[in-house]
């Protein structure tokens, strides 16, 4: 899993605003966002692709496996694409090119869990991890100002932490604890689904003290809750994958309100049957009074009101995952190549992020 400096260098281009043909320039230059995805070429190759706001193909970079999630940041002017479990490797690449990239790891008895999210100044990095040799959920803290350097972590507060959001308040993570135990021995194989339990943990991001934890009833322990986006009314709305009786028909969605706790979302028996008791990516929009989630394993793309939690509109998009806000409302990719309206000869991973 380790990728040695030299090699992603030669890789793929890593100047690539300085080396971008006259096309993809103008190409970024006209756009209003630019997108990145972790993907696999036909070749077997794992990289990430930037894309303008329709879908064009702007640059690509080589990974030494395969991607999953990204944690961006503004101010300070990194991405950060994480590994996908069990993987222990992630790279930052500078948004401005004016930085080398750095290639960073977890410790040997930690692995990735392809998610994280940035402190509001852009000075430190919490990530998803798991101390495989106890099981326990863990937030690495890595030091942007000092070369990504690994310099502290504390608990998750659960077990196979997922997806981080940095709450509105600046001082505060939001961790959604899949409940699901591996070990990288194991390769992807479940450990625990019979005695598993998801729960969704506020922490406070100075001390790394609990400030509260939330479940869903015990006849849903089986719901692994992992991915979340949090909308304009403060409220997180989280995805599940469900670990129970394939005849069952689970919610696929949860909405936590930090004032009322964590409840199932009602949704349609049709919509349920649909997705296929699988949420691959969940976003908001621009303005956050829309919602989006997908399901790859059904191949449909749901959009829902976030102050009702109506469904809009639920449409057939077969191997759709990835999600993402657009000046338009939502863009999505899929695991066949199709990244908002183009068509790619790549097979994207399960998140977009916005650079």
């Amino acid at each position: 899993m380790v990728l040695e400096r030299r090699a992603l260098l030669t890789g793929a281009g890593l100047a690539w605003l300085l080396s971008l043909g006259p096309a993809c320039a103008q190409r970024l230059t006209a756009s209003e966002v630019v997108f990145a995805s972790a993907y696999k070429d036909r070749q077997g190759a794992h990289g990430i692709a930037f894309l303008d706001q329709d879908g064009a193909m702007v640059a690509r970079h080589l990974l030494p496996d395969r991607g999953h999630g990204f944690a961006s940041h503004p101010q300070a002017g990194w991405l950060v694409a994480f590994a996908r479990r069990p993987g222990n490797f992630a790279v930052a690449l500078d948004r401005n090119n004016t930085r080398e990239p750095v290639v960073f790891h977890t410790p040997a008895d930690r692995h990735f869990y392809g998610h994280g999210a940035f402190s509001a100044d852009g000075r430190l990095l919490y990530a998803a991890e798991n101390a495989f040799g106890t099981g326990d959920g863990v937030l690495g803290i890595y030091d942007v100002t000092n070369g990504f350097a690994r310099i502290a972590e504390f608990p998750s507060h659960g077990v196979g932490p997922h997806e981080i959001l940095l709450m509105p308040d600046a001082k505060t993570l939001c961790v959604a604890n899949g409940g699901i135990r591996t070990h990288p021995d194991s390769g992807r194989q479940k450990l625990n689904l019979p005695t598993m339990t998801s729960s969704m943990a506020f922490i406070d991001l100075e001390s790394g003290s609990l400030r509260s934890s939330h479940s869903l009833p015990d006849t849903l322990r089986r719901l692994s809750l992992r991915h979340m986006a949090a909308d304009a009314h403060g409220q997180v709305w989280i995805g599940g994958q469900y670990e129970g009786d394939a005849m069952d028909l689970p919610p696929v969605l949860a909405r936590l309100n930090p004032d009322a706790g964590l409840h199932a979302v009602d949704l349609p028996d049709d919509v349920r049957v649909e997705f296929g008791m699988y949420v691959g990516a969940v976003a908001a929009s621009n303005d956050g009074n829309l919602l989006a989630i997908t399901s790859p394993k059904s191949g449909r793309l749901m959009t829902l009101d976030a102050q009702s939690g109506k469904v809009l509109a639920s449409i057939e998009r077969p191997g759709v995952c990835g999600v993402q806000a657009s000046a338009s409302g939502f863009i999505s990719s899929t695991e066949t190549g199709e990244f908002a309206r183009q068509k790619h000869d790549l097979l994207w991973d399960n998140h977009i992020a916005t650079v």
